[in-house]
């Protein structure tokens, strides 16, 4: 058999990872300064909730000292959590922000 007679025979394998990407909360934490309405209009306008699911949200918050205003990938959830505290500061309110790891 000559070389030019020789076959390679290649395989490929697709696989789909198992792996997810972690996801990570946006958490806003009550004080007493910060109007319920701000927390509403930014929980509308940031995070993308109805009026009616921004209201719960923001009750919860109130009533329990801290609440998810939503869950996303980590450049998401920092990026938003920014937005909110450079918003809350710009209207001269103390909201903060964290994010948590799911």
């Amino acid at each position: 058999m000559s070389t030019a007679d020789t076959k390679v025979k290649t395989q490929t394998r697709v696989g789909v990872s198992n792996y997810e990407p972690s996801m990570w909360k946006v958490i806003f934490h009550n004080d007493d300064v910060t109007p319920m309405n701000f927390v509403v209009e930014v929980l509308i306008g940031l995070f993308g909730h109805t009026t009616d699911t921004a209201e719960e949200v923001m009750l919860f918050i109130h009533k329990t000292g801290k609440g998810i205003a939503g869950t996303y990938d980590p450049e998401v959830a920092e990026q938003k959590a920014y937005e909110t505290q450079k918003l809350s500061r710009a209207n001269q309110f103390p909201l903060t922000v964290d994010v948590e790891q799911v």
